[in-house]
């Protein structure tokens, strides 16, 4: 999706490219909270009589669509960063447009913005605590409610720590993750 928004908010074609624009920046402007809000509240208003959607599942499309928007915002920005060379090469050689994107350069842009797409993954895993506002439980909140249990009554620093724990170490294999790929990937 983040792919195709990047690619519509290149368009030459004003329509795609205005409701890309559009999209991307309304999506961008609001706080991730607001939108699980909208999906949690608003949206079960706004389906007709007798249609129901899962909770975890709006949040799901919720977080789908706004971390598309902000996906797309760095794919653009790695299309961007293509020398103008490369799509001409691909168009002397006789590909067309979406082979050219496929095989010549989104490769090549994907590759560059690495580290702001591990950015953006951490950023969310550690966003999924947010969740808790919409009545759903997380990691963090899984521990507030085990250091409440009576039989683990005074624990709470285990279970804080415990859940400070599993956010350091998957951030971290994140980002080592994301070294350990850009040398890979490294021309």
């Amino acid at each position: 999706l983040a792919v195709l928004l990047a690619l519509a908010r290149r368009s030459s074609m004003g329509g795609v490219r205005t409701l890309a624009v559009l999209f991307i920046e309304v999506t961008r402007g609001v706080p991730l909270i607001a939108v699980l809000y909208v999906a949690t509240l608003l949206l079960p208003l706004m389906l007709p009589a007798g249609a129901a959607i899962d909770k975890l599942l709006r949040a799901q499309i919720a977080i789908v669509l706004f971390v598309s928007a902000y996906l797309a915002e760095i794919v653009r920005a790695g299309l961007q960063s293509i020398p103008a060379g490369q799509y001409e090469a691909a168009q002397a050689l006789g590909i067309g447009y979406w082979q050219s994107m496929r095989l010549v350069i989104l490769p090549q842009a994907l590759r560059t913005v690495i580290p702001s797409i591990v950015t953006l993954a951490i950023g969310l895993f550690q966003d999924t605590t947010l969740i808790i506002v919409i009545g759903l439980f997380d990691l963090l909140n899984t521990a507030r409610t085990a250091a409440k249990d009576p039989a683990w009554l005074g624990f709470y620093d285990e279970a804080f720590g415990f859940a400070a724990l599993i956010y350091l170490t998957v951030c971290v294999i994140a980002s080592r993750y994301s070294l350990w790929l850009e040398r890979r990937l490294r021309r």
